[in-house]
């Protein structure tokens, strides 16, 4: 009896098929072409900057004065400096030192932009009131303004530049981790380890921390283009990478002083500096295409 039951159950009531899946967000990144082609002009810098070493590239500290300023040939793709040094292999070195800086300045942000805007975020109060005014004061001044400060303060390297650049950068994700922290920190998980007697520290980096991530991987990436076009900047007035080390705003400072002569100096670390940006750029408009749950 029991069996003819079940068999009459089954037959009124088939069984529904398992929804779809949600899209996942690299399926989603795959189908964006405009991420696609951003991050394929990254790779491409990434590239160039890891297998610089590896290549049969000239010395791109050496100077050759019987090639001086010659044009682009079989030999000198790019042509060649004010030294008679060779405009590709420097391109290729110029890689590493604008990958670099972009890394480490984005680190150096996030190093210090999480922890204060986790606590701004979580405890608000008068440590918000602090934190808020501060990043405030910080983002009232032009970003390339503050930046030039903090490595003119630091002095002319590429290692202070770096610094310079991601202390200028703190302020916008301190921002960002605020806001996030504010709007996670309402949710009904965030009360049940609270209700379990959950520690703040706890809460705040194993719950709230990576529910926070996707904007911060967006803007982090998004900076990566702002912090070469500052490292080039800064290069550019003297106070990045020192001489004889390449520099894409170092080849671009030299080359100023030679644009009637040989204006191919130019060419090659300004479409790279170009290229760089829009591929950052491209890049991280898809990851927030991508890490967007609004979108389909």
């Amino acid at each position: 009896m029991a069996d003819v039951i079940l068999e009459t159950a089954t037959q009124a009531s088939p069984i529904e098929p398992a929804p779809r899946p949600r899209r996942s967000a690299l399926a989603k990144l795959l189908r964006n072409r405009s991420a696609l082609i951003g991050g394929a002009i990254v790779l491409v810098f990434v590239l160039m900057a890891v297998l610089a070493p590896l290549l049969p590239l000239a010395d791109p500290l050496k100077s050759n004065f019987l090639a001086i300023r010659k044009p682009p040939s079989e030999l000198h793709w790019f042509g060649t400096d004010e030294l008679g040094r060779d405009q590709v292999s420097r391109l290729f070195y110029g890689a590493q030192t604008s990958l670099l800086a972009g890394i480490v300045s984005v680190l150096i942000a996030l190093a210090i932009g999480i922890p204060f805007g986790l606590l701004s975020g979580w405890y608000g109060g008068w440590i918000d009131i602090a934190i808020s005014r501060v990043t405030e004061a910080m983002l009232a001044c032009p970003f390339l303004i503050l930046a030039i400060a903090f490595a003119a303060i630091l002095g002319p390297s590429l290692t202070n530049a770096m610094i310079a650049i991601g202390l200028s950068a703190v302020p916008i994700f301190i921002r960002l981790v605020r806001g996030q922290v504010m709007s996670v920190k309402a949710e009904d998980f965030v009360e049940g380890a609270r209700a379990v007697g959950a520690r703040d520290l706890r809460i705040m980096f194993v719950h709230v921390l990576p529910n926070t991530m996707s904007p911060i991987v967006v803007q982090s990436t998004l900076f990566m283009a702002q912090a070469i076009i500052l490292e080039a900047s800064l290069s550019f007035l003297g106070l990045g990478q020192q001489p004889p080390s390449p520099s894409w705003g170092q080849m671009l400072n030299v080359a100023k002083n030679f644009m009637e002569q040989a204006p191919w100096m130019s060419v090659a670390p300004g479409i790279a500096i170009f290229l760089a940006v829009l591929g950052f750029n491209l890049l991280g408009d898809g990851l927030r295409d991508a890490l967007d749950p609004k979108e389909g």
